[in-house]
């Protein structure tokens, strides 16, 4: 799992693209990303999936903020970024994975 920021001078976005490995995600067939910036809607944003069985999505956030997320593997299995930028508490006895748009 990793993702990678840009930011863009000409606006006040960071595009971020998260990346997952066939191997990180033991083969899903699909994977969604759920966060502050899609209200945690669990169909909003699909990670497209290549034909190594990776999956790829690049989501344009506001620059300066922070946002918690977490990935939906095949509909129920939640998971973190491992490689998130911090970690925080959430109301299920566990944590969200964090990445700050700078």
């Amino acid at each position: 799992m990793s993702f990678k920021k840009q930011l863009l001078k000409t606006k006040d976005v960071c595009k971020a693209t998260f990346t997952l490995t066939q191997n990180e995600v033991k083969n899903a067939d699909t994977v969604h990303i759920v966060g502050e910036f899609n209200d945690w809607n669990k169909t909003a944003s699909p990670l497209t999936k290549f034909k190594n069985g990776n999956f790829k999505i690049t989501i344009n956030l506001e620059k300066g903020k922070e946002y918690q997320f977490k990935y939906i593997v095949d509909g129920n299995n939640w998971i973190n970024d491992n490689k998130a930028d911090s970690y925080v508490s959430n109301n299920f006895s566990g944590e969200n994975s964090v990445i700050i748009a700078e």
